[in-house]
């Protein structure tokens, strides 16, 4: 099977624009007090200091939401490499923004040590599966 770059762009495309759309949820969520910390912030508070450091602090939500669009865009492009048949069944977007949020969870967050790994967070892992379940329906729109 010859790798679709097509579809590997307009996922990459559209897993921008879907982590666009996520962090309007989690302003949402966190100024509802439903979510202490959104990962990127996380990662980048707990593990990257120095970009912190060096930028101002009134661009630090800045330098977040660039970083969580980066990564949605990889997210996005990755869906695009699956097998078109797979990418058009209608659960194939929900399922793989839970792939991507359970990833994160289970294997990354650990990994890289972040505080929230080690606590129990059920309200915030239910808002994170749910914009996960947003983004991957927003991705699988575009194929």
């Amino acid at each position: 099977m010859a790798l679709n770059l097509r579809a590997v762009r307009s996922g990459a495309g559209s897993g921008v624009a879907a982590a666009m759309a996520m962090s309007g949820m989690r302003l949402l969520t966190t100024e509802l007090g439903l979510v202490d910390e959104v990962p990127p912030r996380a990662i980048m508070r707990q593990k990257t200091p120095v970009v912190f450091g060096i930028l101002p602090t009134e661009h630090h939500q800045a330098a977040v939401e660039i970083a969580h669009w980066a990564y949605g865009g990889v997210g996005g492009g990755a869906f695009g490499l699956m097998p078109r048949r797979l990418r058009r069944h209608r659960w194939a977007g929900p399922a793989y923004g839970l792939f991507v949020w359970a990833v994160f969870e289970a294997l990354l967050a650990p990994a890289l040590g972040l505080e929230q790994a080690r606590r129990a967070r059920p309200v915030e892992r239910l808002m994170f599966a749910l914009d996960h379940v947003f983004y991957g329906l927003l991705v699988a729109r575009a194929h």
